[in-house]
């Protein structure tokens, strides 16, 4: 009997996503390249008749029906192309391999074009969701060569999440690199998540002296409102839990790891001039937080504030605004970006549509993607200018200024609600001071400049030293 799809790589992720394709009448040939993992695998939850195990590509290969369509679970870079050096030489014109993993989205770009080439179709496609995603339902963000997608979308929208209106979290996205450039900026975003949540942590545990208790109840109350999502809910269960007398949380240390896609997001950004600027204080954040021993160093040396806030009446509602305003102007950077990528790439990217594949299955999945996915079908120039969000960050932002303001005079450092309330103020300008910037450009490199009073495109230049006279560039 053939198998209806092959699997490649039994890490965690491999193994649930394996047993969620089984789980939806899949027989499943899987493979690992150490042989040991196999087998384990085989001998405990893969121990069942829909899951196949093999110790070798070509056995695995052969196993399976035509068109033969093969997921890969590795590790991004040179082990994806590894792998599929491995498969081609047992693979027809036809066939489909489908990268599951955190790819670069120029990688996939890449692949596409060379299997593309070998008579091969090939998908990239995010998976997000984590362990427990994988196996009872991620969201799974597809792109590539669309003659793929008729011979995996049932399976795969059968082991998506599905959101609260029973639609899967799955849906083709477009051309190569698309799906996996979607889910590197939900990466992106899920790091700004992370990080406009830890600064209210922080700001309630130096800046008010709450207790470990205190939060959760309060995490927990937000988790019923606009932020009800799951980074929300997991962060009252991770300030509740208490290990023998000990609070788990307070024993962690204070270095953030990282794995790449923040800093992809923050890259690609500058690449096509978006400004992802709460992505980016996150991943800077990161990174400042693994400097431990030169800030353990630091704090004896440099002077600050105490960093008590006394002004407390309201201040933790102040703290939820703040922290609601940024996820939305974080989201709309988010989408700026995605658009702008879609533009460069000729994607033709459905921003309505991803935003329905992020509710649920998703780290960061939440109630408001529900208001972002009415807003795209309301078709706003900006995310922010629509009018729930407008209206939204209008009530929002004198808690966010109070907030912001009170760090600062705290010495606390919140660079996510800053950054995103510097951008709000920035977008909501009609004048920035960036005229001065071109007069200077002009004045020592000769970069020219446009002028207010004619249209657009066209450039001038000026004799800053011989008088001022102007001339067409």
């Amino acid at each position: 009997m053939s198998s209806d799809i092959g699997l490649i790589g039994l890490g965690v992720m491999g193994q649930n996503l394996a047993l969620n394709f089984a789980d939806h009448g899949a027989t499943v040939s899987v493979y690992n390249r150490t042989t040991s993992v196999t087998d384990e695998f085989a001998a405990g939850e893969g121990d069942r008749p829909d899951i196949v195990p093999f110790h070798s590509v070509a056995d695995l290969v052969a196993s399976l029906e035509r068109p033969r369509r093969v997921v890969l679970m590795v590790a991004a870079g040179r082990p994806v192309d590894a792998v599929i050096d491995q498969l081609l030489p047992h693979l027809d014109p036809g066939d489909i391999v489908i990268d599951g993993g955190n790819s670069l989205y120029t990688d996939t770009i890449e692949r596409t074009r060379r299997l593309t080439e070998a008579g091969i179709r090939f998908v990239g496609c995010g998976i997000s969701g984590g362990e427990e995603g994988a196996r009872h339902g991620p969201s799974m963000m597809p792109g590539g060569d669309e003659e793929a997608w008729p011979h995996i979308s049932e399976l795969f929208q059968a082991v998506a999440a599905k959101a609260p209106d029973g639609t899967p979290c799955c849906d083709w996205l477009g051309p190569d690199g698309s799906g996996h450039y979607v889910k590197m900026v939900h990466n992106g975003i899920e790091y700004g998540d992370m990080q406009v949540i830890a600064e209210a942590y922080h700001l309630m545990k130096v800046g008010l002296g709450l207790s470990p208790d205190e939060m959760a109840a309060i995490f927990r109350r937000w988790n019923e409102g606009v932020l009800d999502s799951y980074l929300i809910e997991i962060t009252g269960d991770i300030l509740a839990l208490e290990v023998d007398g000990e609070r788990r949380l307070e024993v962690i240390l204070d270095a953030a790891g990282q794995k790449g896609t923040g800093k992809w997001t923050v890259i690609s950004s500058m690449e096509v001039a978006q400004p992802t600027t709460l992505v980016a204080e996150a991943v800077y954040a990161r990174i400042v937080s693994a400097l431990k021993e030169a800030r353990v160093r630091a704090a004896g040396v440099l002077a600050g504030p105490g960093g008590r806030i006394e002004d407390v009446d309201g201040f933790v509602d102040d703290i939820e605004q703040a922290l609601y305003a940024s996820k939305i102007v974080s989201y709309a950077q988010g989408f700026m970006l995605m658009k702008a990528a879609s533009d460069e790439h000729g994607w033709d990217l459905d921003l309505g549509r991803i935003a329905k594949l992020w509710r649920a299955g998703c780290i960061i999945r939440a109630r408001f993607l529900d208001d972002i996915t009415a807003a795209f079908e309301r078709r706003p120039d900006n995310l922010m200018v629509d009018e729930f969000f407008a209206d939204a960050l209008s009530r929002a932002q004198a808690g966010w200024r109070r907030v912001v303001s009170a760090a600062v005079e705290a010495g606390i450092p919140v660079p996510a609600y800053a950054t995103a309330l510097s951008f709000y103020d920035s977008f909501r300008s009609a004048d920035l001071p960036a005229n001065l910037i071109q007069a200077q450009r002009d004045y020592f490199g000769a970069h020219t400049y446009e002028r207010r009073d004619r249209p657009r495109g066209e450039f001038f230049h000026t004799d800053w030293l011989g008088g001022g006279t102007e001339t067409p560039a």
